[in-house]
């Protein structure tokens, strides 16, 4: 029963957001003002309906309803309650339902928090939003439906992948939907603002919360994931390019730039046609990561499917929103004239650069990631594009990104003088040179990367300390001032400071790490990096739902017992699949990973280890960044509902 009203709450929620995508946009071209006010209860309908579904698939996980094909696929009832409820996303047909729930939860955010709006706008950036609605909505019902029956419901289920079954990826998906979608809501407010002919510096403001959560979710979604890919797959690595990965990067990336060009439209009005474009192309990228990760076009360790018919379905939504948008873009292009004029030394200036530099990259990543399918396509070749080319192409855009911010920082709007900018900086500037020479004549090797990578890292975080601490102007009480300061100020600092530190890690880890493989006999030793690993014992153990091989490491130094290790190889005889669990000591500068493989005809067994520099600091910078991005959002200014009430109404309806 509970899955039927599921069923039913999903058609009714399609045809609402059908009601909601027309009548609202009917009546802001007409201004009836009752057409419009259809928006606001069509949206919280919208999200109540799609709310009941989720929860009716969730509760068919929960308790195991092997009439459901999606349950018979993707649970058992021996597996955790967490990877139950998880499972729900874990599979193609229920993640699409928490992509369409999240779409219908940022929709009725609007209506409820966005009072503030002049009316003909947010009647029509609800309707865009449910067009997005509607065409997912038609996408699940016709091709993914999460509520088909068994014929002959099964005694028990064929367990969810069990590369997912994991704290991190458990949260890694619904993270990294909450940015893609909230994409879709700075993809609303920009079509609405071109059939609305207006973009101002209340524009700006509005849009800027929306874009600075999305890039928000995508960071700590990112951050997930890449933590999970380090201990879950048992390489040592936190990145490979994967497409999958890529995905969740692009976006990230324009919404970064998106996120600084808004600041240019509220403050100077300037760039309107760009943070326009950058609004459009931001969500494009969203739905490019939809269909890479369901076509199967491209190979991915965690794509959700490979169904063609599916990902040419999401190729059409992906074409008619972004040739509708961009074609609306190019008609109204003559109303979006900029006002605010800047010269080439300034804030404004600055943030173009940025801009430029985040967009050339995404275009980096976006060309290493569709060209093969580009090259089997029209060459009819199989090719390859791995690390060697991304971390040749992508790497110098980011390390003048890292160069730049602190610079751009402090730069007053309009005009500037860059020796009063550089004057504070001097010092943080020879710290940061002394930091890389110094990190160059201790390594034995001759790379640049890793001195380049704490270099900028200490130049971005002392950057970030110098503009707070100017901020607080001069004389007596400036550390009473600090705490004065407004959120988006520390925002800002503590975000910037977040990507030198994951600069430093990334650079320390990829430069300095070491390796070694081995076949280690029970009771046998040996070193690395200082450190040394003794192999106690191997024993057979059963979990919930598999059976696990598990080693105990010793991990010494210097004769002094630091901790036990204890690597496991699991095998999940339902999926029929294997899986490897990493043993991590933490450190502040520094981890030591260990991997148990399998034992060898000779005796023994396969050991794989890693000294990793500074790893932890990939991960300290991304919770940094998402910090900084809750402090920025938390400002009172920034909000949808405060500070823009008085710009809002004294911009007249259309």
């Amino acid at each position: 029963m509970i899955t039927e009203i599921g069923h039913f709450a999903l058609i009714l929620a399609f045809l609402v957001a059908c009601v909601q995508a027309t009548v609202p946009l009917v009546g802001a071209y007409k201004r009836w003002p009752g057409w419009m006010a259809v928006a606001e209860p069509a949206a919280t309908i919208q999200f109540l309906l799609t709310a009941t579904a989720f929860a009716a698939l969730m509760w068919a996980f929960v308790t195991s309803d092997f009439s459901l094909r999606l349950v018979v696929l993707n649970s058992h009832t021996d597996k955790p309650m967490l990877y139950k409820v998880t499972g729900v996303w874990g599979n193609h047909e229920g993640s699409m339902l928490l992509w369409v729930f999240i779409v219908t939860l940022f929709g009725a955010a609007v209506a409820w928090f966005g009072s503030n709006l002049p009316p003909s706008l947010r009647a029509r950036v609800l309707s865009v939003q449910a067009m997005v609605g509607v065409a997912f909505f038609a996408f699940i019902l016709l091709t993914s439906n999460p509520f088909l029956r068994m014929a002959v419901p099964p005694f028990n289920g064929q367990d969810l992948n069990p590369l997912l079954q994991d704290p991190g990826l458990a949260f890694h998906p619904p993270f990294l939907y909450l940015g893609y979608v909230g994409l879709s809501m700075t993809f609303s407010f920009a079509v609405a603002a071109l059939i609305e002919g207006r973009v101002d510096a209340a524009w700006g403001r509005w849009v800027r919360p929306y874009t600075l959560a999305a890039w928000i979710f995508l960071t700590i979604g990112i951050g997930l994931g890449s933590w999970w890919a380090y201990y879950e797959l048992g390489w040592g690595g936190f990145w490979f390019w994967d497409p999958v990965e890529n995905a969740s990067f692009m976006p990230w990336l324009i919404a970064a730039a998106l996120l600084h060009s808004a600041i240019v439209v509220e403050k100077r009005e300037s760039l309107k046609s760009w943070t326009i474009l950058l609004a459009i192309i931001a969500f494009g990228f969203s739905m490019v990561g939809a269909f890479i990760t369901r076509s199967g076009v491209l190979t991915s360790v965690h794509a959700f499917a490979t169904d063609p018919e599916r990902g040419v379905f999401l190729l059409g939504i992906l074409a008619v929103f972004m040739a509708g948008a961009l074609t609306l873009f190019a008609a109204r292009a003559g109303v979006m004239q900029a006002k605010g004029v800047f010269s080439l030394v300034s804030r404004e200036s600055v943030l173009v650069l940025n801009n430029l530099l985040l967009a050339v990259a995404c275009f980096v990543v976006f060309i290493g990631t569709i060209w093969p399918l580009v090259a089997e396509m029209l060459f009819d070749r199989k090719l390859s594009v791995g690390e060697p080319f991304f971390n040749a192409a992508f790497t110098p855009f980011m390390v003048a990104l890292g160069v730049v911010l602190p610079l751009g920082s402090m730069l007053p709007w309009k005009r500037a003088t860059f020796g009063r900018v550089i004057r504070p900086l001097a010092p943080v500037f020879a710290l940061a040179v002394a930091i890389g020479a110094l990190a160059w004549a201790m390594q034995t090797g001759r790379s640049a990367l890793g001195p380049m990578g704490l270099f900028l890292g200490a130049w971005l975080v002392g950057g970030a300390m110098v503009d707070i601490w100017t901020r607080t102007g001069r004389g007596q009480g400036r550390f009473a001032r600090l705490t004065r300061l407004p959120r988006a100020d520390w925002g800002k600092a503590v975000a910037h400071g977040g990507l030198g530190v994951t600069m430093a890690g990334i650079a320390a880890m990829m430069a300095w790490q070491q390796e070694d493989i081995r076949v280690l006999q029970v009771g046998a030793q040996f070193d690395i990096a200082g450190y040394t690993l003794r192999l106690d014992e191997v024993h057979k153990e059963d979990g919930p739902n598999y059976f696990a091989t598990m080693a105990t490491f010793t991990l010494s130094k210097d004769g002094r017992e630091i901790s036990k290790m204890k690597p496991e190889k699991r095998e999940y005889p339902v999926a029929q699949m294997p899986t490897t669990e990493a043993a991590l000591d933490n450190g502040v500068l520094r981890d030591i990973y260990v991997v148990i493989g399998d034992p060898q005809q000779g005796g023994g067994w396969a050991v794989r280890s890693y000294y990793k520099p500074l790893a932890n600091w990939i991960w300290g910078g991304s919770i940094l960044m998402a910090l900084g991005g809750f402090l920025s959002l938390s400002d009172r200014r920034y909000r949808v509902a405060a500070g823009a009430r008085k710009l809002a109404n004294a911009v007249p309806a259309e």
